[in-house]
């Protein structure tokens, strides 16, 4: 039997200490940044350090957690995802994930989204998955539409980056649409 948290590509794993090189090389891409969040300043190694320090020893909170995305095949880091703006009693959860620019389109992102729906849904009883994706970000939009989120509405204007603003999409999913389109694993 193989791990909950272990797919036929990823591995879903806490982050540890010396994952901090890893993390400072994907933010070292600026392009991968915009599609992620706003623009940072750079950060010192010490700053990556100290983050990673911080996070491989941070507990969840509730069901707000980060988790780091390895790769099966070769056990390199490959990007993160967490959860966020949980709210157990209407049954809502929301996720951002990023993978490093030189692992997109091996089909990561999609498989780290669904152990994580599957575990959100399953073992968590929540009912519905949010997302919030830039309007530009082809990418991500198509991966969650293949996903089965549909889009529930647009923000006008929401986000400024790179020097202008940008459409946010809002898109869900409900528990029995992702049952109905992925495995909800072993019982």
């Amino acid at each position: 039997m193989t791990s909950f948290w272990t797919g036929e590509r990823v591995r879903l794993r806490g982050v540890e200490p010396e994952d901090w090189a890893d993390f400072m090389r994907f933010d070292a891409h600026s392009g991968h940044q915009r599609t992620a969040d706003a623009l940072h300043p750079p950060r010192s190694a010490e700053g990556y350090r100290a983050w990673a320090k911080e996070a491989a020893t941070a507990g969840p909170e509730g069901d707000v957690f980060r988790l780091a995305v390895e790769a099966v095949s070769t056990g390199e880091l490959v990007g993160t995802l967490n959860t966020h703006e949980t709210d157990a009693r209407a049954g809502r959860f929301a996720y951002g994930i990023a993978i490093g620019a030189e692992h997109h389109r091996k089909g990561y992102a999609s498989e780290a989204a669904v152990l994580l729906m599957r575990f959100m849904f399953a073992e968590r009883r929540y009912h519905k998955c949010e997302v919030q994706v830039y309007a530009y970000n082809e990418a991500s939009l198509e991966l969650h539409r293949r996903l089965g989120f549909v889009e529930e509405g647009r923000l006008r204007d929401n986000e400024f980056l790179a020097g202008r603003y940008c459409d946010v999409i809002m898109m869900g999913l409900l528990a029995d649409e992702f049952a109905a389109r992925h495995s909800l694993g072993e019982l």
